[in-house]
């Protein structure tokens, strides 16, 4: 027998505030038209004051477990690019809350590619021994970073939050974790960005910019390096799991811009409805947006048990990642 993570549970979760393009467009110099033709996205979801990542998480975590019919793990990680305070982290927090006492809990920041980093790390943890059960949570409160007047950013972030339960089990079963591939290139920092707020700001001292305290994007840039190193990860991890491309039942990427999908699925030689995407409602929830896409998928039945499933990502860092699994059978709410 090889021991395996599987996955055993799904949930998501997003705010209730819908957040239409029209309503941006009141604001910003733009239109529905223009959002949806660059972007693919025609609502997100933004928190309300008051509601937090961690609040997000507590409630896709709680979704995943009841999916999964067990309240008990012996791990909680989170990923996510606005953690509720800058110390400590929120997973412990997220824990406590789910009354999952005693239990090591901690954070992931690798932006959108985040769950892919928290899902090996979780994998890890099973396939080691060091846990028979794990929750991994991916949550974003992205629209507290963003800059109400930039329109490159505003009108592609969302909030949510989506998370799975890992078990022990082994690789055979439908739901087992196969391979995953993960990469960085620390010299693209700046393509992806929040520069204000840590060490390097208060280390320079004098006053703060404001323009430091919002999320930054090199859009063009982080186009064609998202295409290029989703695409490069993907068929490294199809490599070592055995997989051809056209063994591919479903590609879940980062739900980044339906272009960016598309491109991938090109560039793989996957044909485009092979696609699982759910951009148009939700937008770009960063490290919420594959455990949230695959919690759509499965409710509107895009996966099925036994699908073979490639998931891959870009995010700040910069970073990237790509896993192979085959989908449970789980119950469906």
């Amino acid at each position: 027998m090889t021991r395996a993570a599987v996955i055993d549970g799904v949930g998501g979760f997003v705010p209730p505030r819908v957040v239409t393009n029209e309503e941006l467009a009141q604001s910003l110099d733009t239109s529905d038209t223009w959002i949806r033709s660059r972007t693919g996205i025609a609502q997100r979801h933004y928190v309300e004051p008051g509601t937090t990542t961690g609040d997000l998480a507590v409630e896709a975590g709680l979704r995943a477990l009841k999916n999964a019919g067990a309240y008990g793990v012996d791990l909680v990680i989170v990923a996510t690019t606005t953690p509720d305070r800058p110390c400590p982290a929120t997973a412990p927090s997220v824990a406590s809350r789910l009354g999952l006492t005693d239990v090591p809990a901690y954070d992931v920041a690798a932006v959108c590619s985040g769950f892919v980093y928290a899902l090996q790390a979780g994998t890890a943890a099973v396939t080691s021994g060091f846990a028979e059960r794990v929750l991994v949570i991916g949550a974003e409160s992205f629209s507290t970073i963003l800059d109400p007047g930039d329109r490159t950013t505003s009108v592609i972030f969302g909030d949510g939050a989506g998370a799975v339960v890992l078990r022990a089990g082994e690789r055979c079963e439908p739901g087992a974790v196969l391979e995953v591939h993960l990469g960085s290139d620390g010299s693209m920092a700046d393509l992806i960005t929040v520069r204000g707020g840590g060490a390097e700001e208060r280390s320079r001292g004098g006053t703060p910019l404001d323009e430091d305290r919002y999320f930054r994007m090199e859009g063009k840039s982080v186009f064609f390096a998202a295409v290029r190193r989703m695409t490069e990860s993907s068929r490294t991890v199809l490599d070592r799991t055995g997989w051809e491309v056209s063994d591919v039942d479903r590609l879940v990427g980062h739900q980044a811009n339906t272009r960016i999908l598309h491109g991938v699925a090109e560039q793989l030689g996957l044909p485009p409805e092979r696609a699982v995407l759910n951009i148009d409602r939700v937008g770009n929830t960063s490290a919420a947006s594959i455990p949230l896409a695959l919690a759509d998928g499965m409710a509107d039945g895009e996966l099925k048990a036994g699908d073979r499933v490639l998931l891959t990502a870009f995010g700040g860092g910069a970073t990237w990642g790509s896993a192979t699994l085959t989908w449970p059978d789980l119950p469906v709410d």
